[in-house]
């Protein structure tokens, strides 16, 4: 497994990603003073986004279904935990948005090669799987979007 987006899973076959970014940041505020450089103050932690990029072979070894399942989830809006292969647990995040590029279309219009890009935001207000209500609440926002 490379990832796990939720209950998609990204691996060499039929669904992967050769490319994966991350950009992370922190909010601070610039505290004015005279004659002096100003001060920052940490606020907390800023946006987080991971973007995830591959391509794909629908005709011959499919992924598309998987890519349309993505595509549900972020039309749900249904938050989602992110994982690596290794099990680095990314949190929960919204797949914000989703783009396709299709080349050499065969006679129903999908590509012999599609290239995809996932990117996803960090959600502020991760759920809380401590008690059944939280695993129940999830499971139900994942089945909606399928």
């Amino acid at each position: 497994m490379l990832y796990q987006i939720g209950p998609i899973t990204l691996d060499t076959m039929p669904f992967n990603a050769d490319t994966m970014r991350r950009a992370s940041g922190a909010a601070v505020a610039e505290k004015g003073v005279m004659g002096a450089r100003p001060p920052l103050e940490f606020m907390g932690k800023g946006e987080d986004r991971i973007t995830l990029s591959g391509r794909l072979l629908p005709t011959r070894i499919g992924g598309l279904t998987e890519l349309e399942t993505v595509r549900g989830l972020m039309e749900a809006g249904t938050r989602v935990p992110v994982m690596r292969g290794d099990g680095k647990m990314f949190g929960w995040h919204a797949i914000v948005r989703i783009e396709e590029d299709h080349a050499n279309l065969d006679r129903f219009g999908v590509g012999f090669t599609l290239a995809y890009t996932i990117e996803l935001l960090r959600d502020g207000a991760e759920p809380s799987l401590g008690g059944a209500t939280g695993i129940f609440d999830m499971m139900l926002g994942l089945f909606e979007a399928l």
